[in-house]
């Protein structure tokens, strides 16, 4: 019986085509003749559903038969495997092989072989391959681009697509839009609206490959009209077109209309993937918005994402956002890989929290697994040792990064004097900031904030001063800095001299914490009546944390009738806020209104309303323990109150006695 390999040949394809792999094996493995066409098929099938182990599994074993001729086609789908699978190893022997069958000069095959090394990150050897190839094609143009725009060169591609142009090679959609790609990241917009240009000459300005990089080019350029205006002209967006915009628009601080936009992708039936639901998530993220984020949790577990390292790293951020660590900490355990992001999201998020132990422990643990920690790691548990402190557990983290070379970054440098100044040792953070370079303008923030904190305004000041004469410019935090050091030390004039030239010399917009500065200021130089109607006036929401600055000085300075008006206003906030109805009541108590502030602690009575403790924390021998009055939690606790009731006492106590006292406790 004669065997028609056309008619198997086609029936094998079209199930290829279809998806339907395991059917197309089923009837490979039972072909009683394959041919080269046979072969190629299957591999071709395997290739394009990007299972590359099978498809080199399979291309093994036809390699080894005699009857069957390799060809450049076949070759060429073994190499994309190696691309796929990151297998450099087999990609190179191929590669060799290619070179002794003399089978290297086929355009097919040398493409292959340049776009195997460039998505295994061999650039120079990709490029080396591209430079000694006879004959290119608008696919070996392509794929050198793309592995130097993807590898992060993103000048070399825009300078092979410049070549690309002069040797008078026609572009494709693809070649235009990884072109867009680059000088979206360079933000060369000129040069983008050049391509553009020819884009629509060539007619293809329309396609979705083409559209959506106009769009991000335009984005990332800070043309965010002309890149909407892309998006609007497109007949039928696609997921990548959606996830554009929604991304742009978390990213400039629009989330709300990101996430308006991802509720009308939804509406227009588009699916989203993994990128369009952790660009949504970061954007509730920004926006602290709980209830939104464990909604959109759900419907990524739906959707089945939540095992995508994207969303994951997305959820983490949204929980640690919104103060629930702990749901960061689950998701976070129950990943089943994790990048460098997924480490710096959880011990950033421990960090906030004021975790520093358990932000500490996370680091060792990163390190253990051979991840390398990055600035943003080490500047998190960097903020939590100043915050807490903790001085040696600085020290560590700073002897680690003087290891790993991470000392010098702008971030890190910016963290290790934060950190010297609010654990006291700031002549320690002059020492960093003196051996900085001065192009850093986040150490000079630093080190003004360090010297306001530690009160030394004059030196903060004086600093301040010096940014221009080395050539930077003060952003809005180093203002910050230095307006918290006027009011320290209650220099008005001053402070509202940096105030104005904010706007009028940097173009900086004052934001709610510059006004917090200024209301400080007033209320120490004791305007309260200025300093109550700059919150009345503030182009902010005004909270409880300026009102509690108007309400203690008010306190401080006798100020009843001020001190009821910013009480009142906390207390609308938030109605059971023990410390203004307390501060209210000595208020009423200090002025001799006695009736008043006894009428404000029946009123606290009434409503349950409890002062609650403040906590006290000390590290000995590596570990840190935190008390509250009356507390009598800790295991040593009966040795702590022993000691205490001793050293209150009246009795004299010899310093050999307490000594000895100090060495029992301890032992």
């Amino acid at each position: 019986m004669q065997i028609n390999m056309l008619e198997l040949n086609s029936e094998l394809r079209n199930l290829t085509k279809s998806g339907d792999l395991k059917s197309a094996r089923h009837m490979f493995d039972a072909l009683p003749h394959r041919d080269e066409i046979s072969w190629t098929t299957m591999i071709s099938g395997y290739v394009n559903a990007s299972d590359s182990s099978e498809a080199l599994s399979l291309f093994s074993k036809m390699w080894v038969l005699p009857s069957i001729r390799m060809d450049p086609f076949i070759l060429s789908l073994a190499l994309k495997a190696c691309g796929l699978n990151v297998d450099v190893n087999c990609g190179q022997t191929l590669h060799g092989y290619s070179v002794k069958a003399g089978l290297l000069n086929s355009v097919f095959v040398g493409s292959a072989v340049l776009d195997m090394y460039m998505k295994n990150g061999r650039v120079f050897e990709g490029c080396r391959v591209f430079d000694d190839m006879p004959l290119r094609n608008v696919v070996s143009w392509t794929a050198i681009i793309t592995g130097l725009v993807r590898a992060g060169f993103n000048s070399q591609g825009l300078f092979y697509f410049a070549n690309m142009w002069r040797d008078n090679v026609d572009y494709d959609s693809y070649t235009f839009a990884i072109a867009l790609k680059a000088c979206a990241d360079l933000e060369l917009l000129n040069y983008g609206r050049e391509i553009h240009a020819r884009t629509m000459k060539k007619g293809v300005d329309t396609t979705s490959y083409v559209a959506n990089s106009l769009a991000a080019m335009y984005n990332k350029c800070g043309k965010f009209l002309y890149g909407s205006r892309m998006f609007q002209n497109m007949s039928k967006p696609d997921v990548v077109s959606w996830t554009s915009i929604i991304t742009t628009y978390v990213q400039t601080g629009q989330e709300k209309l990101g996430i308006d936009s991802f509720k009308q992708m939804r509406e227009c039936d588009v699916c989203p993937n993994e990128y369009t639901c952790a660009a949504v998530i970061s954007g509730i993220a920004n926006m602290a918005r709980l209830d939104w984020g464990q909604q959109m949790h759900a419907h990524v577990s739906r959707l089945g994402l939540t095992g995508s390292l994207s969303v994951s790293n997305s959820l983490m951020t949204m929980y640690s956002k919104c103060g629930l660590s702990n749901s960061a900490s689950l998701i976070f355990r129950e990943m089943t890989k994790r990048d460098v992001i997924s480490w710096s999201t959880i011990i950033a998020g421990y960090s906030q929290e004021g975790c520093g132990e358990e932000a500490f422990e996370l680091l060792s643990w990163m390190r253990k697994e051979g991840t390398k920690p990055t600035e943003f790691a080490l500047s998190s548990v960097l903020s939590v040792s100043g915050s807490m402190a903790v001085l040696d557990q600085g020290r560590q983290i700073h002897a680690y990064a003087l290891t790993v070379g991470l000392d010098q970054t702008a971030l890190v440098r910016s963290s290790l004097i934060n950190m010297y100044a609010k654990c006291g040792s700031i002549k320690e953070a002059e020492k960093i900031f003196s051996a900085s370079e001065n192009d850093d303008i986040v150490s000079w923030t630093a080190m003004i904030n360090g010297y306001a904190e530690h009160g030394d305004s004059q030196e903060a000041i004086n600093l301040f001063e010096k940014i221009v004469q080395v050539g930077l410019r003060p952003d809005s935090i180093t203002f910050i800095g230095v307006l918290s050091a006027c009011s320290h030390v209650g220099l008005l004039d001053l402070g509202f001299h940096y105030f104005d030239s904010m706007t009028k010399d940097y173009k900086i917009n004052p934001c709610k914490e510059h006004y917090g500065c200024m209301i400080d200021l007033l209320c120490r130089a004791g305007k309260l009546s200025e300093a109550e109607n700059m919150i009345r006036t503030m182009p902010f929401e005004r909270d409880d944390v300026v009102w509690s600055t108007l309400l203690r000085a008010s306190r401080e300075q006798g100020n009843v009738e001020c001190g009821r008006v910013a009480a009142e206003q906390i207390l609308r906030l938030d109605p059971d806020c023990a410390g203004t109805h307390i501060a209210l009541a000595n208020i009423y108590a200090s002025s001799g209104k006695w009736r008043e502030a006894a009428d404000v602690r029946k009123l606290m009575k009434s409503r349950g309303v409890i002062k609650e403790p403040g906590w006290s924390w000390i590290k000995i021998k590596e570990k840190v323990s935190a008390f509250v009055s009356g507390d009598k939690s800790h295991p040593q606790c009966e040795e702590i109150y022993s000691l205490l009731e001793l050293i209150a006492s009246k009795e004299e106590l010899v310093f050999q006695d307490l000594a000895s006292i100090l060495h029992v406790a301890q032992g």
